[in-house]
């Protein structure tokens, strides 16, 4: 059975003798507990001897603030890892939703990955993203958005975002999914290798799957969301190469 460890902000998950690593931020407020929400895909790649480092956190305006500090917290668990376990290949970052955001808003530019794996990556203005944010603020006489704006977040991307290897997957029924704007954005860049893949599922596939077996326990896993995850998983296994 995999056991979690908490360090600060990241919850590790660590096999006897890892052979990789994934840094991983889901979205919203899902990543307030990923080592529930996200439960099976991460205990999967943990199972295909892979450690994996998941941030914890609240999502709040500043995206760019919490990338930075996302980015800190993955190099300090990063160093301690590699001091208990020696130096392991250049780790995969995984995002889900706004954590596919943080990732590509890193500080080094994706330049300390070996990949980037976004799933269903959402990009919504804070209006959208919070509905009550919309009636109240103008009554407050206030404008708030989130730093970077979402246009801004695909400026960024465009001239600044260096990491050429990229996997953008899009589930069929998610309505809430801005891949296509991500990939116009990464395929701006000169050398870009970015990659699309679509499977079945919704905004939720990625975490349903960990939150019912969480509360509910094995019997209730739905075969073909189990299906979908492993499919997953052994995609980015197959990029971690």
């Amino acid at each position: 059975m995999a056991t979690w460890r908490q360090l600060g902000e990241i919850w590790q998950l660590r096999p006897p003798e890892p052979v990789g690593l994934v840094e991983f931020i889901g979205g919203s407020y899902l990543a307030a507990t990923p080592q529930v929400s996200y439960r099976r895909i991460l205990e999967d790649l943990r199972a295909s001897g892979l450690a994996v480092h998941a941030w914890a956190y609240v999502p709040g305006f500043d995206h760019q603030s919490q990338a930075r500090d996302a980015w800190t917290s993955f190099r300090k668990a990063r160093r301690q890892l590699e001091e208990r376990c020696g130096t392991l290949p250049t780790p995969l970052r995984l995002g889900h939703s706004l954590g596919c955001k943080l990732h590509l808003l890193a500080p080094d530019g994706g330049r300390g990955a070996s990949a980037l794996v976004a799933l269903s990556f959402n990009n919504f203005k804070a209006d959208r993203s919070i509905p009550l944010l919309g009636e109240i603020a103008p009554r407050l006489g206030v404008e708030t958005e989130f730093s970077p704006s979402p246009t801004e977040t695909l400026r960024l991307i465009s001239r600044h975002y260096q990491q050429p290897r990229n996997l953008v997957v899009q589930f069929s029924r998610d309505e809430l999914d801005q891949s296509d704007d991500l990939i116009a954005a990464l395929q701006q860049r000169s050398l870009d290798r970015t990659e699309r893949l679509q499977l079945p599922g919704d905004h939720l596939t990625p975490a349903s799957a960990g939150l019912r077996r969480s509360l509910l326990g094995s019997w209730a896993d739905d075969p073909k969301r189990v299906a979908v995850i492993q499919r997953l998983t052994d995609t980015i296994i197959r990029w971690m190469d």
